[in-house]
């Protein structure tokens, strides 16, 4: 269960921190390489290329975990104060459908890519391994937005509850 509870909690942070540092540490000798060395590596630009992209897709996921993903709150305060819970709990179906839309098409994708085995130019490995970043952090980003719902619809009574300020001490 404690294990279960981590990476409910941990997971998108910690994929994100490692892709980061390494990508950082990665970008890093190939500057060093390139100018102090005058040797340029083949494969680092590609490396970090692809571990953005992962990057990326994974983070969109910890940004639906904290309830901080692409909105407009502007456009929410046209609404009824009344209504404002509503129109956000909506808003997350919404990116919940987008999300699944997303999962449907990128597993395709990465399944083409499979069967044709095509291979990265400098690092030879498979290409259907960066085209699986938008499936798996589509899928996670669907999970984090059900999740999410979930807190919604249960705080809908709560009288403090400002729907675009979550309180994400109690995810």
């Amino acid at each position: 269960m404690k294990l279960l509870k981590l990476l409910d909690e941990k997971l998108e942070m910690f994929i994100c921190i490692t892709l980061m540092s390494v990508l950082t540490i990665v970008l890093g000798i190939q500057v060093f390489m390139r100018y102090v060395m005058q040797a340029s590596l083949s494969w680092s630009e590609e490396l970090a290329r692809y571990m953005f992209v992962w990057l990326v897709y994974i983070g969109i996921s910890y940004g639906a975990k904290v309830m901080r993903h692409i909105k407009i709150d502007a456009g929410l305060y046209f609404f009824p104060k009344a209504w404002r819970r509503y129109v956000v709990i909506i808003g997350d179906c919404i990116f919940l459908i987008f999300s699944i839309v997303i999962v449907y098409f990128a597993w395709g994708l990465a399944v083409r890519q499979y069967m044709l085995g095509q291979l990265s130019p400098a690092m030879q490995i498979p290409l259907w391994i960066v085209y699986s970043a938008p499936c798996v952090g589509f899928a996670l980003t669907a999970i984090r937005e059900v999740q999410t719902i979930i807190y919604r619809i249960k705080h809908l009574g709560d009288p403090y509850e400002d729907p675009a300020e979550p309180d994400l001490e109690n995810l």
